[in-house]
């Protein structure tokens, strides 16, 4: 019970008024980043690094904390209220939530999506705390077959979920996967489809797609066809769940939790992983299916908004005892505590414990602060509902194009940044499901860079894959979901 007694040391330095008022700005900061789409927490961080020099190392480090997990309870609310996810792992929330307050309970959303997050996150941080060592052993393990199964497993399970129909699903993977191959390849550096055009160069950035597939064509399907279908928006009934939401609430959010955590302390593509594959799992094991693409399923947005933290509280583990950051924002971290002439690393709870155990704690606290936050101002933001439609679709033009300008301060992104908005129109037209697009892009690069180094351990043989026992197992389980519904259809006979 060493750890008990470092933890609660931990709390007398994370709870001194200078610290908490770290967390609280930090809390603050995070939540207001989370909502502006294209700025994230690993650019805030980068920015405010510099601070490094200027304020003792246990303060800097809780406020960064803050901001990387604030990020994520603020990326909810645009995500649910006008469907435009300010950060990448909330890209899932935005598909039930938004329906849900097109239905009239964006409060319950709200109030799910906050108190998921507490949950998750205050799981997350007990299992940080108590077994960071034993999960990272496990976890630096894996390989390159293994990340690339990994992989290879969400874009199934994505693929065959959402949508449809099975085809409408790899349609919008695949093309997924062509856009994150475009500008340098990873491990050559060789341009490719680019077309010429220099601005591809660099990709194209995963948050400017997500926008137009999910705000702008959201704003320009309703200008095209408002009042052609029967829609039910800006009807609020409540800004609270009720007995029944919170009993089909709580088993996703651990549901969520368990499904995010082992994905945090591995470097295999961040939150967005975990946050679909919650999602798939909801789906599957709802008593309201119907719900789901529909009138929204609360199920939809707890899952996901619980893996999604769970998975964000989870990097620190590699972080702290390996020195292995696993996202861009961990990655960061450990920039900040170079800066301090700190290496993260094995012996990092020996030589910097009284900081590790104060930022450990400091988990605990600004859980509390962002929960506290975010339920009383649930009333607040869902009055954003109440704005009229032309009003609010300007707003939230507006506000894309701002985050998306603020990425790269590029004209040319704002045009792309429409056309992906045309072309996300005529996927809802047509019911081609917009996530497996982001899926693809995201870890399509991953998945081929892990695919390459996997064939290179191999030697050029393909059969690497099914020769190590973690490899062949998740190739076992990618082949049942493919031939899942031809076994069904024989089991039926």
């Amino acid at each position: 019970m060493d750890w008990w007694h470092h933890l609660m040391q931990g709390f007398a330095t994370a709870a001194s008024p200078l610290n908490l008022l770290w967390a609280f700005v930090g809390c603050v900061l995070g939540t207001a980043i989370g909502v502006l789409p294209g700025l994230g927490p690993a650019v805030t961080v980068a920015m405010l690094l510099p601070i490094t020099s200027q304020v003792d190392a246990t303060a800097s480090m809780i406020f960064f904390a803050g901001i990387y997990y604030g990020a994520m309870y603020g990326g909810s609310t645009t995500s649910i209220l006008l469907n435009t996810p300010g950060e990448t792992g909330t890209m899932v929330t935005a598909m039930e939530g938004f329906k849900m307050a097109r239905h009239g309970r964006a409060g319950a959303a709200l109030a799910t999506s906050a108190i998921g997050s507490f949950v998750a996150g205050t799981l997350a941080t007990v299992l940080v705390t108590v077994s960071a060592p034993f999960v990272a052993e496990h976890a630096v393990k894996l390989g390159p077959p293994e990340y690339f199964l990994l992989m290879v497993l969400a874009f199934t399970t994505v693929s065959a979920v959402l949508g449809k129909s099975r085809l409408r699903g790899l349609t919008a993977l695949f093309i997924g996967l062509a856009i994150g191959l475009v500008g340098l390849d990873q491990i050559t550096g060789q341009v490719r489809y680019t077309g010429g055009i220099p601005e591809f160069m660099d990709g194209i950035e995963v948050v400017l797609i997500a926008v137009g597939l999910f705000a702008v064509s959201e704003c320009l399907y309703g200008a095209l066809y408002e009042g052609r279908e029967s829609q039910q928006i800006n009807r609020l009934n409540r800004v609270h769940m009720t007995r029944e939401e919170w009993r089909r609430s709580w088993p996703a959010w651990l549901r969520g939790t368990a499904i995010g955590f082992p994905f945090g302390t591995i470097p295999a593509g961040g939150s967005e992983i975990p946050t679909f594959l919650s999602y798939a799992t909801e789906r599957k094991l709802s008593k309201h299916p119907e719900e789901f693409g529909t009138t929204g399923a609360i199920e939809g947005v707890a899952g996901p908004e619980a893996a999604n933290n769970s998975a964000v509280t989870a990097t620190l583990v590699p972080l702290l005892t390996l020195g292995i950051p696993t996202s861009v924002t961990a990655a960061i971290l450990l920039s900040a505590l170079q800066n301090y002439g700190i290496q993260a690393g094995p012996q990092l709870f020996d030589t910097s414990a009284s900081l590790v155990w104060a930022l450990i704690a400091s988990l605990y606290i600004g859980n509390v602060m962002l929960l506290v936050l975010n339920l009383p101002l649930v009333g607040l933001w869902v009055k954003l509902l109440k704005v009229p439609r032309p009003q609010l679709y300007a707003g939230i033009l507006i506000f894309a194009t701002v985050g998306v300008y603020g990425m790269r301060q590029s004209a040319f992104d704002l045009y792309l940044m429409l056309g992906v908005g045309l072309i996300g129109v005529l996927m809802r037209r047509f019911d081609f499901p917009v996530a497996p697009v982001i899926v693809g892009m995201i870890l399509g690069p991953l998945a081929e860079a892990q695919m390459r180094n996997g064939l290179s351990i191999g030697e050029g043989r393909w059969t690497v894959f099914i020769e190590r026992p973690a490899s062949a197992t998740l190739l076992a389980v990618v082949v049942l979901l493919l031939s899942w519904p031809l076994i069904r259809r024989l089991f039926r006979r």
